[in-house]
């Protein structure tokens, strides 16, 4: 792992969000599959026909370790993108983990992986493996611009990209952002009047 990947894996998603202004972030339905997860990488991309998940085999062969699949499922939850097999296959293949616009099944035994996986939710039905699709390719993602090369963060709280040009000077921003925030809660959190005193000041503004 990088040291830039490694800085943004130990920051809260939001403050990077807060950095990108918002305009980065993945559609919120798109969530990991246990709360404890986190996921930080260069996204390796997928843009997939609805119930067709064939690209998704050819790019985990493709994608190298510490890369993030992003996988462009147009949103469509009643086929799965993936199952627990094929999650095992990327954890195996050493992915960061996988984000999908899109639905997984066997969620119990993709939770058992305990590997970052972030996508709308679950279904029972599978896709079928024509091999309509493209990798590495710029894509759409939960309604967000991913490209191949980019970091992609993602935590409890949703996911967000953040552009390879921009990754610098996005990563100074947010780490200011968290010093703030914690400054902040330190200085108010616990104290009546202090609290009392914010909130007053926010209201005037």
């Amino acid at each position: 792992m990088s040291d830039i990947i490694r800085d943004f894996q130990g920051l809260p998603a939001t403050c990077i969000s807060d950095a990108l202004n918002g305009l980065t972030n993945m559609d919120p339905a798109i969530k990991p599959v246990s709360d404890d997860l986190k996921v930080a990488g260069r996204a390796y991309t997928v843009k997939l026909r609805a119930a067709d998940n064939k690209q998704v085999l050819k790019a985990i062969k493709e994608a190298g370790e510490g890369d993030v699949l992003v996988v462009d499922g147009r949103g469509y939850v009643h086929n799965a993108s993936c199952g627990d097999f094929v999650i095992g296959l990327a954890k195996t293949m050493g992915l960061a983990g996988v984000v999908i616009d899109g639905a997984v099944r066997d969620i119990e035994g993709i939770r058992e992986l305990n590997y970052p996986v972030f996508c709308k939710g679950t279904t029972l039905a599978a896709s079928d493996k024509h091999g309509t699709g493209e990798t590495n390719v710029e894509i759409s993602c939960g309604g967000a611009v991913v490209k191949p090369g980019d970091i992609i963060v993602g935590d409890a709280d949703g996911v967000t990209v953040v552009p390879k040009e921009q990754e610098e000077e996005v990563l100074k921003k947010a780490k200011v952002k968290l010093e703030k925030d914690e400054k902040r809660e330190k200085e108010i959190l616990g104290d009546r009047e202090k609290v009392l005193a914010y909130i007053e000041e926010q209201l005037s503004k």
